[in-house]
């Protein structure tokens, strides 16, 4: 996979995406990446890519012609995504979506965010990773690859490693535990001690479904739902 960002700040890449499994994807190739300073597309002097914005209210909006000028040197097609609070929320599905594409191009924005025109322009794909915002795109994008790098052909070594995580089935993942067996007074389960494989993935189930319902009652109810069809 192939990953272009576009952005004021690419001494922030790649962050910690250059560790643990995504940096040991990164140095064997199964995926790479490429910074655009936006700011090398500036007109002025001063290096200028914001302005005020049209019809007033707080902050600086990213100027079309900027960034504009940015993915018309650099944006050859193929997936291009705004990293926004006003987005498409992001999800696991949407991570294994994503984790199909060869290519992908994502804007960083700063800001207040970036004039409108440019994403019509590009059809850009707002995506957003949850109800809250932060100082810049690239933390968000960097979020966003993680749970889609993990997810490209051996990075994890193990293919039931992704599918048994939380999300994939539409739940919450079931407690893990490992030794030692007795630890401070608190014991792993029994069951897990068993060796009996189908009362254990019965036992995983039933938690998966208890703690579900507990902490996302939202979630529990598509699932519940899903069953129904």
């Amino acid at each position: 996979m192939k990953i272009k960002f576009f952005t004021l700040y690419p001494e922030l890449f790649p962050g910690f995406l250059g560790f643990s499994l995504t940096g040991k994807a990164l140095s064997e190739g199964k995926w790479s990446y490429e910074t655009v300073n936006i700011r090398d597309y500036a007109f002025d002097k001063y290096g200028s890519v914001d302005d005020t914005p049209c019809g007033g209210g707080a902050g600086m909006i990213m100027r079309p012609d900027v960034l504009g000028a940015a993915l018309k040197a650099n944006y050859a097609g193929g997936r291009l995504i705004y990293m926004s609070p006003k987005g498409v929320p992001f999800n696991q599905a949407k991570a294994h979506e994503l984790s199909q594409a060869e290519e992908l191009s994502i804007i960083c924005g700063r800001f207040e965010g970036v004039d409108e025109r440019v994403l019509e322009a590009y059809t850009a794909e707002e995506i957003s990773l949850g109800d809250y915002v932060l100082t810049g795109g690239e933390q968000a994008a960097m979020v966003m690859l993680d749970a889609v790098i993990r997810l490209l052909p051996g990075v994890l070594g193990n293919d039931e490693s992704s599918s048994e995580e939380s999300f994939e089935d539409g739940l919450l993942e079931y407690p893990q535990y490992t030794r030692p067996i007795d630890w401070e007074g608190r014991k792993v389960p029994e069951i897990l001690l068993s060796g009996h494989h189908q009362k254990v993935n019965d036992w995983r189930k039933e938690q998966s479904l208890k703690i579900t319902e507990e902490r996302r009652p939202d979630l529990f109810k598509k699932y519940l739902d899903s069953k129904k069809v």
